[in-house]
């Protein structure tokens, strides 16, 4: 009997412009499954309509630096950062939550921010994102409410100094 999580090994590559709609994809599935303990059904919509802001979508491309993680060719979780110090996108796939693909996208990026002599890195964090963000040793720096087309979400702006 095999007792491994880790059937098929996971590798992380830098995202391109072509990994756009799979990224679309897995952020709304991800939000939809992984998230609705924490947010109402109202809210889980409102965040997800986040995808439909192309102009947002494409700078996210251009101008982030971007970790695709993989298995068996298919995107299992991704990860940006802007302006060297701000993971503006942490999701993992639904079906591969807390088999470590969070943390090997969060160690690779803030190499990258250290690479940049950043000092710190900031997160805004969902209630359901906090705990990982914690354990990777961010702090609270306070409880926020994004308003997302009216329709108002709990977050936390969360730091840690590198």
């Amino acid at each position: 009997m095999n007792n491994n999580t880790f059937n098929n090994p996971i590798s992380i590559r830098k995202g391109n412009l072509q990994d756009l709609s799979e990224m679309l994809i897995l952020f709304q599935d991800t939000i939809t499954m992984v998230c609705k303990g924490d947010y109402n059904p109202n809210q889980i919509e409102a965040w997800k309509s986040g995808a439909d802001n192309k102009e947002r979508r494409l700078d996210v491309m251009k101008e982030q630096y971007i970790l695709i993680a993989e298995s068996e060719n298919k995107m299992v979780g991704f990860c940006t950062l802007a302006q060297g110090n701000y993971i503006d996108l942490l999701f993992v796939h639904k079906d591969y939550q807390h088999q470590g693909i969070a943390s090997q996208l969060y160690n690779m990026t803030e190499k990258e921010a250290v690479q940049q002599q950043q000092k710190f890195l900031t997160a805004d964090v969902s209630i359901t994102a906090k705990p990982f963000f914690e354990s990777m040793d961010f702090k609270v720096i306070q409880e926020q409410i994004a308003n997302v087309k009216g329709i108002d979400l709990i977050n936390y702006k969360m730091e840690k100094r590198l």
